[in-house]
C-alpha cells in the first residue's frame, strides 16, 4: 500500500458522502430493490449468474434484523416473479446473531423456507471470527433440519478453515472460498499475500477432497484463479461443482474472459440504504481504489 493510499483511507471520514456515493456507483447496484433486480437481469444477459446482498450488519435492536429478515423474503419473491438467475447471501450479525440466537436462527429460517419454496438457495456469510462459530452453528442447524438450499462462507485467512472444512465434509455443503476481508490477529490468520494464497489452495483442494456440492471460488486474484482452473483439470472435477464469483464492479474483464472461455461466474450484488457503510469498509480494505476518489471529487469519475 502506497502512502498516498493510506493518506486516503485515515481521510475518509472527511471525505464528502457525495463522493463515496459517486464511487460507490459501481460497486452497489443501488438503494431500492429494483435498481438491483435491473443489475442482475442486465448480468444474466451477459452470461453471469448473480447474487444479492442487502446491505446491513451488526445491528443492535430486534426490530432491524425483522426487517432484514422481512426484506429477503421480498427479495426472493420479486427474484421468482421475475424468474432471474440470482439467489441471495445473508449476514447473520443482520439477523440478530448476536443478540438472540434462536431469533437470529428464526429469521434466518424463514428466509430459507421461502427459498426453498421457489427453488432458490441462500449463501450464509461469513463475518468476523467472533462470529464464525456462532455461524457454522446455524448453518449445521439448517441443514440438519433438512434445508439443503443453504450453503456457507468459509475464509482462507483462518488458520482453522481446513479443520472447519474436514469437519462439515459428512454434510456434503455448499462452500464459497474467500480470502477474507476482516483484520485478525497473526495468531488465528495468515499475514500476508503468499500465506493466504498458499491456504486458499490447501482449502480448496480440501473442499474438493470433502465431496462439497459445489464451490464457489471466490476470488479476483488472477493468480488464484488460474490456480484453480489447473487443480479442477487436473483432478478431473466436474462443472457443475464449481463456479467462479467476484463482486459487481472488481476486476470486470477478468470477469468477462472467464465467460468468455466458458467458466460459470457468479456476481455478488450489494444494494440498499446502507451503501455508505458498505462502500467506506470497502475503500478500507482495497486502498487501491483510492485514485476513484480522487476522480470523483474533481468531477471525471464517470
Amino acid at each position: 500500500m502506497s502512502f498516498f493510499d493510506r493518506m486516503v483511507v485515515k481521510t475518509l471520514p472527511l471525505v464528502p458522502r457525495w463522493v463515496v456515493k459517486r464511487v460507490a456507483k459501481r460497486y452497489v447496484a443501488g438503494e431500492s430493490l429494483a435498481d438491483a433486480l435491473n443489475v442482475v437481469a442486465r448480468l444474466n444477459a451477459e452470461g453471469c449468474h448473480a447474487t444479492l446482498d442487502l446491505l446491513g450488519e451488526f445491528i443492535t435492536r430486534e426490530e432491524e434484523a425483522d426487517a432484514t429478515a422481512a426484506g429477503y423474503v421480498e427479495i426472493l419473491q420479486a427474484l421468482a416473479a421475475r424468474k432471474l438467475d440470482c439467489n441471495v447471501s445473508v449476514k447473520l450479525t443482520a439477523f440478530g446473531l448476536l443478540l438472540d440466537r434462536e431469533r437470529c436462527l428464526a429469521r434466518v429460517r424463514r428466509v430459507v423456507e421461502t427459498a426453498r419454496a421457489s427453488g432458490n438457495f441462500v449463501r450464509i456469510d461469513m463475518e468476523d471470527s467472533p462470529c464464525t462459530d456462532r455461524t457454522i452453528g446455524i448453518f449445521r442447524t439448517l441443514r440438519e433440519e433438512g434445508f439443503e438450499n443453504t450453503g456457507l462462507v468459509l475464509q482462507a485467512y483462518l488458520k482453522r478453515t481446513v479443520a472447519d472444512i474436514e469437519a462439515l465434509a459428512s454434510l456434503k455443503p455448499s462452500f464459497r472460498l474467500c480470502k477474507g476481508i476482516y483484520i485478525e490477529p497473526a495468531s488465528i490468520a495468515f499475514q500476508g499475500l503468499e500465506p493466504v494464497r498458499e491456504n486458499y489452495r490447501s482449502a480448496l483442494a480440501a473442499m474438493f477432497r470433502a465431496g462439497a456440492r459445489r464451490v464457489g471460488i471466490a476470488t479476483h486474484d488472477q493468480v488464484l484463479v488460474e490456480d484453480a482452473r489447473r487443480m479442477v483439470r487436473e483432478q478431473g472435477i466436474a462443472r457443475e461443482r464449481y463456479e467462479f464469483q467476484m463482486l459487481l464492479g472488481v476486476t470486470e474483464s477478468l470477469r468477462q474472459r472467464l465467460v468468455r472461455e466458458g467458466e460459470e461466474v457468479r456476481v455478488y450484488v450489494p444494494f440498499g440504504r446502507d451503501w455508505y457503510g458498505y462502500s467506506t469498509r470497502r475503500l478500507k480494505e482495497n486502498p487501491a481504489i483510492a485514485g476513484h476518489i480522487l476522480k470523483a471529487l474533481f468531477g471525471c469519475g464517470g
